[in-house]
């Protein structure tokens, strides 16, 4: 009877991988629908694809430009765009400003791009423990970030790089010290709602300890929105490097920088208009191609969409 009783309804043991596959086929399906959704999104994949070109213009930039960004010529200032042998002029200090955007490039999106990650690793950790453990810890973690958000954004970033100095570990740290409260929190309430879904209360009663319930249920459903929000952040990231920068809290001369090459050029709004503004197009070029990318992962990663 115990034998018949026992086949009819299956080993516990036998059916959690079974459980285990129907979960990971479910996940995979959701990411092939994602893949599908972004496919068909013409726009995002535009943006991609430009920003794809910009990534390799950066990273080759000595294969595309012949000159030093670093060497100048003050016989050959301020030359205008299509001056024999400078495709985009010379700056102030006649330097190549093709070779010196190329070169800005790296700097620009390693500064853009650094805070973002490392804010998304501490605070998608901190707001994933906050809303699954609830309580004194959530409560602690939460109050904590509140204090953060006492300050606009770019105060905040301006104060403490005006602290720490100029350079550029400490505008990554100053970024990514304003960055972590709203990720924090953006990761504390989509864990709250998925603490108390149907799967995560069975695996509980199962007997997963917390770590298993977080790495295998509540992490899957929520890196998703987390990372969404993050790209968004790398477009802020960028504007406020480069802000730093031009008020003289950022990357240092000779380095070249889009910030700094704008606060550099200023003086030369009269004389080469375009030469001037060609660093900001740059700066405001990558910053609709990320929120345009951010706002496609949105729409693609929406079950409704």
């Amino acid at each position: 009877m115990n034998n018949a009783t026992t086949q009819r309804m299956g080993n516990p043991n036998e059916s959690a991988p079974l459980n285990k596959a129907i979960s990971t086929n479910k996940s995979r399906g959701y990411w092939q629908g994602v893949a599908l959704r972004l496919s068909r999104d013409k726009t995002t994949i535009v943006f991609c694809v430009i920003l794809f070109l910009m990534l390799l213009a950066i990273l080759f930039g000595p294969l595309l430009s012949p000159h030093d960004p670093f060497e100048g010529d003050m016989m050959g200032r301020l030359k205008p765009i299509g001056f024999e042998g400078f495709v985009l002029g010379t700056d102030e200090l006649g330097r190549d400003m093709l070779t010196r955007l190329l070169y800005g490039g790296r700097i620009s999106w390693f500064l853009g791009i650094t805070p973002v990650v490392v804010a998304f690793t501490i605070g998608g950790l901190l707001g994933v423990v906050a809303g699954f453990e609830g309580g004194w810890v959530n409560t602690m973690i939460m109050r904590i970030t509140d204090v953060f958000f006492a300050f606009p954004s770019v105060l905040l970033a301006v104060a403490i790089s005006g602290a720490l100095g100029g350079g550029i570990f400490n505008v990554i740290l100053s970024l990514t010290l304003v960055f972590i409260p709203p990720i924090i929190r953006v990761a504390e309430a989509v864990t709250t709602s998925v603490r108390e879904l149907d799967y995560v209360e069975a695996a509980r009663a199962s007997g997963a300890s917390n770590f298993i319930i977080i790495r295998e249920h509540v992490l899957p459903n929520v890196l998703g929105p987390i990372f969404v929000y993050a790209t968004s952040l790398v477009s802020v990231s960028m504007i406020l490097a480069a802000g730093l920068s031009f008020l003289g809290l950022g990357t240092k001369p000779p380095d070249a920088e889009w910030g700094l090459m704008l606060n550099t050029l200023r003086t030369a709004i009269y004389t080469q208009p375009l030469i001037t503004i060609l660093p900001g197009f740059c700066i405001f070029m990558t910053s609709i191609c990320f929120n345009m990318v951010s706002d496609g992962l949105r729409s693609a990663m929406d079950v409704r969409a």
